[in-house]
């Protein structure tokens, strides 16, 4: 049984993130050639806008910064190396609040609970596996893609801070990214320090239950409650998503392909009954269905562009085999009123 899961995710009408987020990626590409401002001007953004903390930038042009700076750079784990050199300062209160928690699980349960006041239209949770973490990271927008260089950041970032804040020497038990696996994964294995696995529904990391729930410190509570504060203030909203419709999506996103997507399992982790979870859904105009559909119509669709084999997306997506994803293929094509993909292999 997986623990309830802290869940955030909001979809505002322009996904953002907080410009100054970009800083440490500018001073990479100036040390590295004479074309960062060009670079920013090609994608409507101007240097000044760095130095203003509360400025947002739409995320689909940092995600498209990012890989563009990979290329200029010539580097293709570009992200995942400057996710080795992250501090706890680099997000602000939220990077503070992780290094003061007493636990590894509690530091993960922060950031997911408070990535949206750093970027929206982000999906990020943490739950229970076999007695282990999964922490899940994932932009809900598909249409961001190719977005490689982000999630190997975030993910290398997130390993950072437990190292700088928790024990140098630690080591998830395994790593997941949404993309395809690079033609060389060597040097990305060496700076993420785990096994690594390619085509997920998400980017996630995989910590023992001991690691997880061990105590290296004692949390100084008032502390905690300050930054919380701060944090929350700088959301300058209810953290928490507003219809259930959202609360249920980032429960879909995390557990896709990990754990059973149910009505009473669904349920159970907002705390309402399946009768009140399917009245919501349907006040909302929706249903668990739809949604599950929806989700892995989404990620397939995603992941076929990538040329990933289509019985590893089947997996991915807790269908049986490649012939059940051809199937729900030809329903979802049917309903749409596209032509079907008539080869299940």
């Amino acid at each position: 049984m997986a623990s309830a899961p802290q869940i955030i995710s909001t979809t505002p009408a322009i996904a953002s993130i907080r410009a100054s987020v970009l800083t440490p990626l500018v001073q990479q590409i100036d040390r590295r050639s004479g074309k960062t401002d060009l670079l920013l001007a090609a994608h409507g953004i101007l240097r000044s806008q760095l130095d203003d903390p509360y400025a947002m930038v739409p995320m689909a042009r940092y995600v498209a910064i990012f890989e563009d700076a990979a290329l200029i750079a010539n580097e293709p784990t570009l992200g995942a190396r400057m996710g080795t050199l992250f501090k706890p300062s680099d997000i602000g209160p939220i990077g503070i609040l992780f290094s003061i928690s007493p636990t590894i699980r509690a530091g993960f349960e922060r950031l997911a609970k408070y990535v949206n006041t750093v970027q929206s239209a982000t999906s990020s949770g943490v739950f229970e596996e076999d007695g282990n973490l999964v922490w899940s990271y994932r932009l809900e927008d598909a249409g961001m893609w190719p977005r490689r260089q982000d999630s190997e950041f975030t993910v290398a970032a997130s390993c950072q801070l437990v190292r700088s804040c928790f024990a140098k020497s630690w080591r998830p038990i395994e790593v997941h990214f949404e993309h395809v696996a690079p033609r060389d994964r060597s040097m990305l294995e060496r700076l993420i320090r785990a096994p690594l696995r390619f085509g997920e529904a998400a980017n996630r990391i995989i910590v023992s239950g001991a690691d997880a729930a061990r105590v290296y410190r004692h949390e100084d509570a008032d502390l905690a409650a300050v930054l919380e504060r701060h944090v929350s203030e700088l959301a300058g909203k209810t953290i928490t998503p507003d219809t259930v419709t959202e609360k249920v999506r980032s429960l879909v996103g995390i557990y896709l392909g990990h754990k059973p997507i149910t009505l009473p399992a669904i349920a159970a982790e907002l705390k309402i009954s399946v009768r009140t979870l399917q009245r919501r859904l349907a006040d909302e105009d929706t249903s668990l269905r739809d949604l599950v559909r929806s989700y892995r119509q989404t990620i397939a669709s995603t992941q076929l562009a990538a040329h990933i084999q289509k019985s590893r997306i089947a997996e991915v997506l807790g269908y049986a085999d490649s012939t059940v994803l051809w199937r729900a293929q030809r329903g979802w094509a049917q309903s749409s009123g596209s032509p079907t993909d008539r080869n299940p292999r």
